[in-house]
């Protein structure tokens, strides 16, 4: 009988992983907070431009005048992100066991870091740290998720810049009109594909050298059943109606008196471009936004100064105010925890 090795029971000099990076990590989510309570600073008070439209929504909300409206805004702040958060767990759960709660404070963390990096590519990384594994798994998913917002801001928004497009540039001209209506349609049919054909997105990432290095990242997309996708697309166009329902009822404290239909196609469009438009954090989103909704609604003889107070008091209830409530969770956020490759099967 072969004689077992006795087992040492010395305590090694070497740290565990999670002390030896403490320290990095303790700092990190200090310079986080730092940078975004110095970005707030800079958009809500420093800014004249926003902080005039912060003191008007503070008004409206105390007075009579607009309290409804702003209130009601206000209101559908945490609809708009709990509808996020519903989105999330959808696609997390595919993955591994996750309440509702920590996919809330996943979104909310993600609002975060995407609050002080280019591009909100934060929010990836907010998401993906919340899950105790299968984090490379999670860039896929939360790649997924925005593609299903991204869905449904086109669908609205290009039927919106249409109306504007019929109505003030190719009026009278039959054989434009028709053919930019045909346009739309494809446009929609060529973004809705992937969606469900995520097989032909992946291959296409893997036919381009620069991208091959991101195809086993997203490999994990056709795994997600067709049902499922459905569910987080109905659930996108449910957060979108309610972001024009803010903008709408924001636009309406501030005075604006558009008609619905057009002002609708006018929200619609703003939020296109905006989307369309790559950023630098979340400060830059504001120009885009404002731009365009000014510009779209300036078309349809609506002063500049209400358009704008009211799209700046948008970003303040749907960023600002949400990126300052996720700095207590990143404060306790868990930075280290398992990284399966990518494309193990899924948890669900």
């Amino acid at each position: 009988m072969p004689q077992l090795k006795p087992q040492s029971y010395a305590q090694t000099t070497e740290a565990p992983a999670s002390a030896r990076y403490k320290g990095w990590i303790v700092a990190g989510k200090v310079g986080i907070t730092l940078l975004t309570l110095g970005l707030l600073w800079h958009s809500v008070v420093a800014d004249a431009d926003t902080a005039a439209a912060w003191r008007g929504l503070l008004a409206r909300t105390w007075q009579g005048q607009g309290r409804g409206p702003v209130l009601l805004a206000l209101l559908l702040m945490p609809l708009n992100w709990g509808l996020e958060a519903w989105k999330w767990w959808y696609l997390a759960r595919h993955l591994e066991p996750v309440s509702f709660g920590r996919s809330l404070r996943a979104v909310l963390v993600g609002l975060t870091l995407g609050f002080v990096t280019p591009n909100r590519v934060g929010d990836y990384a907010g998401r993906i740290m919340e899950l105790k594994s299968r984090r490379l798994d999670a860039l896929g998913a939360v790649f997924l998720g925005r593609y299903c917002q991204l869905v449904a801001t086109v669908a609205a928004g290009t039927v919106g810049l249409l109306y504007f497009l019929l109505r003030f540039y190719v009026a009278g001209y039959p054989a434009a009109q028709l053919g930019l209506v045909a346009l739309v349609l494809l446009l929609n049919a060529l973004v809705l594909l992937p969606l469900y054909y995520s097989e032909l997105l992946v291959a296409a990432v893997r036919a381009v050298k620069p991208l091959r290095r991101f195809s086993r990242f997203v490999a994990i997309m056709p795994t997600y059943p067709a049902r499922l996708l459905t569910t987080v697309l109905l659930i996108s166009g449910l957060r979108y109606a309610v972001f024009c329902l803010q903008f709408g009822v924001l636009l309406w404290a501030y005075g604006v008196q558009a008609p619905v239909g057009p002002a609708l196609a006018a929200i619609a469009g703003t939020f296109l471009l905006k989307s369309l438009v790559p950023s630098l954090n979340a400060l830059a989103d504001v120009g885009v936004r404002e731009l365009s909704a000014t510009h779209l609604f300036g078309l349809l003889g609506q002063p500049v100064l209400p358009v704008l107070s009211a799209s700046l008091s948008l970003w303040v209830l749907n960023i600002a105010v949400p990126s300052a409530i996720g700095l207590v969770f990143v404060l306790r956020l868990k930075v280290l925890g398992r990284w399966q490759k990518p494309g193990s099967a899924p948890a669900s």
